[in-house]
């Protein structure tokens, strides 16, 4: 079913996910304070109806609870999308001709999660080029004391590599210098950078386009950690299960969601770079001020009656820690794909993502959990994992108490924690260089003789089921509540 942002809001609303503001609020820091209240207590999309200085609405924290991301994402569980991911990762070469027609179906699907081209699209209801360009109409946020400035905190950024073709959709934020350039906050390690790099190379700008708003899929989508080559659209139509409709920008070559509320189109020059930040990130810190390229609009096009969308992010939990945890839910099949001797993953709100990685594995051989580590260590995005900790496949790595108590009384400091460098998030702060620097994996498994622990290891402390079953029924008798 198809979606934007409007359908969104009455889903949300219908539900009681969603709050309406309106009394009139600041775009500067007060905006960001309601919405990082909320955030941290009850969830709730907020649309802000009476925005200073602004024609238009905001809406923020429209991710900002497990059931909101499932309520926008239009599914009933998590598991749901994992397990159907899961399906379609283990699609085979037919082998015979009945195996080629149980293999219909699900071919069938596939061609309903690519792209399809539109002659117009809602986004481009309004276009405004040349001098009447004015990106300080639009309300975009200045969310913490010490930013650099207002910041697009929500942009799906189109680019398309040089060399195949293939389009790519990332979420990098973008300052607003004034009327008509921002800054383009490409990190080193990400595909848009890599092909701006490509560009910059043979002096050649690089086109690129922003879609703010829209069906919630593709900012979703947006934000996944994809492998290189696959298109982000047709991911945001597998979640979907229908086609992301696109229409072609006005000044680009470059094609966008046709439901957008906001697009910005324009070009980022070889060698120009521009002081970007700080900027208060998820982290919970500031990202310091940097050189960043610098994006220059040369079109924007709305809906009428266009709607804002933004995040607010800082000290966790907020609305990117719910997108990150469905994110971990719906990339684990692919995950196990590679390693399939892994359990579960979970990364922890506090670790932001990219600090903490606990991981339970089907213990086989000796040194195991350490070629887990490693092989996380050199998986994509996931090179950036500053801890990680293994531990055995009984152990519930949702409940921090039990994988805290299990660890600590698994390891021998000296013999189970290992350190390597290598490459580490560009909103590292701690480590010893920027983009370098070490980490730490923790083998929190039960030890074997194999691997040199001779000693007899003991046994967990379980009450016997027949006297847990015993109290269960005689609990009331007790008067204990």
């Amino acid at each position: 079913m198809n979606m934007d942002l409007r359908k969104t809001i009455e889903q949300l609303e219908k539900a009681g996910l969603l709050k309406r503001i309106k009394t009139e609020v600041d775009p500067y820091l007060e905006i960001t304070e309601i919405t990082d209240r909320v955030s941290k207590k009850s969830g709730h999309a907020l649309l802000f109806e009476n925005v200073k200085g602004s024609e238009f609405p905001v809406l923020t924290n429209t991710f900002g609870s497990k059931e909101q991301v499932l309520k926008v994402l239009g599914i009933e569980d998590l598991e749901e999308i994992s397990q159907y991911m899961a399906s379609f990762l283990d699609i085979k070469p037919p082998g015979s001709f009945m195996d080629k027609l149980k293999m219909l179906p699900k071919l069938k699907d596939v061609s309903n999660f690519f792209p399809k081209d539109v002659s117009k699209g809602a986004c481009q209801e309004v276009v405004i080029t040349g001098d009447d360009i004015d990106l300080e109409k639009i309300p975009v946020l200045t969310c913490w004391p010490e930013d650099g400035g207002p910041f697009v905190t929500l942009p799906c950024v189109f680019t398309r590599d040089p060399k195949t073709n293939i389009r790519n959709c990332g979420m990098y934020r973008l300052q607003r210098f004034d009327k008509n350039t921002t800054g383009m906050h490409w990190h080193l390690h990400k595909h848009g950078a890599g092909h701006y790099r490509q560009k910059e190379k043979i002096n050649e700008r690089i086109e690129v386009a922003v879609a703010i708003g829209g069906d919630p899929a593709v900012t979703f989508a947006a934000t996944v950690p994809l492998p290189e080559g696959i298109d982000e659209m047709i991911f945001a139509g597998f979640l979907r299960k229908s086609p992301v409709e696109m229409v072609k920008c006005k000044t680009v070559n470059l094609d966008v969601p046709a439901d957008s509320e906001f697009v910005l189109e324009g070009y980022v020059k070889p060698h120009e770079r521009r002081v970007e930040g700080p900027f208060g990130d998820h982290t919970g810190f500031y990202s310091l001020a940097d050189d960043y390229p610098v994006f220059h609009v040369t079109a924007i096009t709305h809906r009428k009656n266009a709607i804002y969308q933004a995040t607010v992010v800082g000290r966790p939990p907020m609305e990117d820690c719910h997108m990150g945890f469905a994110i971990e839910r719906i990339m684990l099949p692919l995950l196990q794909k590679q390693f399939p001797e892994i359990i579960d993953m979970h990364m922890p709100f506090e670790g932001v993502f990219h600090n903490l990685m606990i991981l339970s594995i089907d213990k086989t051989y000796p040194g195991h959990a350490r070629k887990i580590m490693h092989g996380i260590w050199g998986l994509g995005q996931a090179m950036f994992t500053k801890c990680i900790v293994v531990v055995d496949s009984d152990v519930n790595i949702h409940d921090y108490g039990y994988v805290a108590w299990r660890v600590l009384n698994n390891i021998d400091p000296e013999r189970d924690i290992e350190f390597v460098m290598g490459p580490v998030e560009t909103l590292d702060h701690a480590s010893r260089l920027p983009h370098y620097g070490s980490k730490m994996g923790i083998d929190g498994t039960q030890k074997w003789k194999t691997e040199g622990f001779d000693r007899e290891w003991p046994n967990e402390i379980v009450m016997s089921q027949d006297i847990q079953s015993l109290v269960d029924k005689k609990w009331k008798e007790y008067g204990i509540e």
